[in-house]
């Protein structure tokens, strides 16, 4: 399993749809900086394909005053749910 990080709104880039064209089945992606706004309802269709692999960084949600607004698909992990994602995965693979 490979961890995808990714800090680019869908808003502002569409280097999202490289990241998902690239990730297996197994992958996870966490969604962090300006990223996190993928979490939001409005903007979380770009990621339906990932079901229960996607996640947010809750410093980065508050940071941005999106705390409490993501979709219910989103799950939302804080900086040690970080640690443990990349832990899990044999690589990382950074999108910006």
């Amino acid at each position: 399993m490979l961890l995808h990080i990714l800090n680019r709104s869908p808003l502002s880039s569409l280097v999202y749809r490289q990241a998902i064209a690239t990730m297996g089945t197994e992958d996870r992606l966490l969604l962090i900086e300006d990223g996190v706004q993928g979490a939001l309802p409005t903007l979380v269709r770009h990621f339906e394909a990932l079901e229960g692999r996607l996640f947010a960084l809750r410093e980065d949600l508050v940071a941005r005053g999106l705390a409490g607004k993501c979709d219910a698909s989103v799950q939302v992990v804080d900086v040690d749910g970080f640690v443990e994602l990349t832990e899990e995965a044999e690589r990382t693979v950074s999108w910006y």
